[in-house]
């Protein structure tokens, strides 16, 4: 059986964390993992940023709830699911993700938790596991799936290099420089003929 794998954010809905930035005019948290490789240097500064500016989950919750998918995002999932499964894997947190999974007909998603205290601040966050977008596609290898991953960032490469097949999908020129050897595409119809490569 054949699986797609997705990242969420930068692929499907836009980048949550731009997003509250632009909200709250705090510039510092438009960074992602696209400027950022290392996962847990970015929250760490983000939960900082958050307590400096007296910003909580819900805070960042009411600027998801306005959040929209990607234009054509919703109709790109159709077409998957009208061909295999889909998963998507995220290092967002369950906290952030079910609004927009709403807006997507509730895909599969595997992402991570976050820790906040009485008041609604967040004070830490837990991975689901190390590199987990990685071992999920290694875990559903192990049962005999071939898997089809794409993202946009730093912390999506390993998930790529570790699928069968894979593509970036609108990713910087930095990432796509520095990783010649993976397919690159910057529309849904291209990634789509992309998978279809892989699928038929």
């Amino acid at each position: 059986m054949k699986i797609v794998c997705l990242d969420l954010e930068g692929v499907l809905v836009p980048e949550i964390w731009i997003n509250v930035s632009k909200k709250t005019g705090i510039t510092e948290l438009s960074l992602t993992t696209r400027e950022i490789s290392d996962y847990d240097i970015l929250m760490k500064k983000r939960i900082g940023i958050l307590k400096e500016h007296g910003l909580g989950l819900g805070d960042i919750q009411n600027v998801i709830e306005t959040m929209e998918p990607l234009d054509g995002a919703a109709d790109f999932l159709e077409a998957l699911w009208s061909r295999t499964q889909v998963i998507i894997l995220s290092d967002t947190f369950e906290e952030f993700a079910k609004p927009l999974m709403k807006k997507l007909s509730w895909p599969t998603l595997f992402c991570n938790h976050l820790i906040c205290d009485e008041d609604g601040s967040i004070v830490d966050y837990k991975l689901r596991q190390q590199d987990g977008k990685k071992m999920a596609v290694t875990a559903l290898q192990s049962i005999g799936m071939s898997i089809f991953a794409a993202g946009d960032s730093y912390n999506d490469l390993t998930m790529i290099q570790q699928a069968d097949k894979g593509a970036l999908f609108c990713a910087p020129d930095s990432i796509r420089i520095d990783n010649p050897d993976i397919a690159a595409v910057d529309t849904y119809q291209a990634l789509l003929a992309v998978v279809d490569s892989f699928l038929f």
